[in-house]
């Protein structure tokens, strides 16, 4: 990877499809990585610390902070604000990191538009939307209205694959975490466009 500029690796798919246990069982093979830690105004879960799983911020603070400008992207997701800080991100990139992302399609979209050139986007999905059902009741942390609500988002993002480099059926995990590491150092090779222009006229420059 260019340690120059680094890179970016965005991970999206429908809340249950499993995003998070899956850069777990990647995280220590892929190499020096900045996982980006979004701010949100969803009320904090049992199990979860401000600062490692999110930082959690009013509503208020939230909107604060999009007026000041200071985030790479943010949306409104299941009645409530997600973004991501830019400042970190600019910092991890510089020191030739790879910047891990966990947004939504929304997000994806974003990222892409401002940074695509150094960016690798991946889907993640159950193999059914039967299946994320399943996942999602499974876990007991959200009540029936919930869940309903993402599912009916789910619907909609799986019609958005194609704006992503890959896909990964996470059915069997093992597998789902060998095509994550495989892409994961492909994305670090990534050359941004301004790089490949400069070597493109060294290359032309005959003596």
């Amino acid at each position: 990877m260019n340690k120059e500029t680094g890179a970016i690796l965005v991970l999206s798919g429908p809340s249950g499809a499993g995003k998070s246990t899956l850069l777990q069982e990647v995280i220590h093979d892929i190499g020096e990585c900045y996982f980006s830690i979004s701010t949100t105004t969803r009320p904090i879960r049992d199990g979860e610390s401000n600062g490692v799983h999110y930082h959690f911020v009013s509503e208020e603070e939230f909107k604060q902070d999009i007026e000041e400008d200071m985030f790479l992207e943010h949306a409104y997701v299941h009645g409530n604000y997600y973004g991501t800080s830019i400042k970190p991100v600019k910092r991890a990139l510089k020191a030739g990191k790879l910047v891990i992302f966990d947004i939504d399609v929304q997000g994806n979209t974003v990222v892409t538009n401002r940074l695509g050139d150094i960016t690798t986007s991946v889907f993640i999905s159950p193999p059914t939307l039967s299946e994320l059902k399943k996942r999602l009741e499974a876990r007991e942390t959200d009540k029936q209205e919930v869940i309903d609500r993402r599912i009916k988002m789910a619907k909609k993002e799986i019609q958005r694959i194609s704006e992503y480099d890959f896909l990964i059926i996470n059915d069997n995990l093992q597998e789902a975490a060998d095509v994550l590491r495989i892409i994961a150092k492909a994305a670090r090779m990534k050359v941004p466009g301004n790089q490949i222009n400069e070597f493109v006229q060294k290359w032309e420059d005959i003596d």
